[in-house]
């Protein structure tokens, strides 16, 4: 049976962080989705290791791979653009555990030329160290908040009032009065749309904009909206340093805003 949804999930190396991933995904209420693993290069050992997941996994995954050449993460994100089964996607990053309505979610608020965002609670080095697949099944993590706010208060988790997830629509509507720009590691888009304006542009070759701002604006062009699902699609991102942001990107983005063309000639169809 073809899914309903695939969930792409960037990835690189970090295996212990992608577990606790996928436990997240154990733990939807929404089941009709496959995962697909868009690797940006990962080590002959981590790969291995990965496959030994996926086969003794209870979701459906599918691992997507190229040889690593340096940050390609919009190559490889093509790559499994053009392989998902199901005509609705959702882009995340290897480093974010989904609340257990993430899917669902994304999944029911999904409408023609709209584009859903949501946001991510940023967790401590020192949080991200405690956490294990196991407790995460348990649902521990976005069912008892206390001990996320403890750290936010006196620890240095941060955005903490992000990981809060409300089913009243009026208050969910309050916290989205306000329009809010993609964020790369937790959209979701119609893969017809994204086609349209040929996917990730590739000649980013570094973190930042080229996931998000680039399609945002790309999208934009092309006619679509960006819908804010902020405290309804949740996510907490994992502990890492923040790499750097390098200048070529900028550079390359205003001359993309100048030319003001969304389908992109370095895309999933080049030239």
């Amino acid at each position: 049976m073809t899914p309903s949804v695939s969930v792409i999930v960037a990835f690189y190396n970090q295996l212990d962080y992608l577990r606790l991933v996928l436990a997240g995904f154990e733990r939807q209420s929404f089941e009709s989705f496959e995962i697909l693993v868009a690797d940006d290069g990962s080590d002959p050992r981590v790969v291995q290791q990965l496959e030994e997941i996926i086969s003794g996994s209870s979701l459906r995954i599918k691992h997507v791979w190229h040889p690593d050449k340096g940050w390609r993460k919009n190559r490889i994100l093509n790559k499994a653009v053009q392989l998902a089964s199901s005509g609705y996607l959702i882009i995340i990053d290897g480093d974010c555990v989904p609340h257990g309505e993430f899917v669902n979610e994304h999944c029911i608020n999904r409408r023609k030329n709209i584009a859903l965002t949501g946001r991510r609670v940023n967790l401590s080095s020192k949080f991200t160290s405690k956490l294990t697949p196991e407790f995460i099944k348990s649902g521990k993590l976005d069912r008892n908040l206390v001990p996320l706010i403890v750290d936010g208060v006196l620890g240095k988790s941060f955005d903490v009032e992000k990981g809060f997830y409300f089913k009243s629509a009026f208050i969910r509507s309050y916290f989205n009065k306000k329009k809010r720009g993609l964020l790369g590691c937790n959209f979701s888009i119609h893969k017809e749309e994204l086609l349209k304006i040929n996917g990730f542009d590739e000649r980013y070759e570094a973190p930042s904009i080229g996931e998000d701002s680039d399609i945002q604006f790309r999208y934009e062009l092309f006619g679509g909206g960006i819908k804010s699902l902020n405290n309804i699609a949740v996510q907490y991102h994992l502990y890492h340093e923040i790499k750097p942001r390098p200048q070529e990107n900028l550079d390359l983005f205003e001359k993309i805003k100048s030319e003001k063309q969304y389908f992109t000639p370095s895309g999933i169809e080049k030239g």
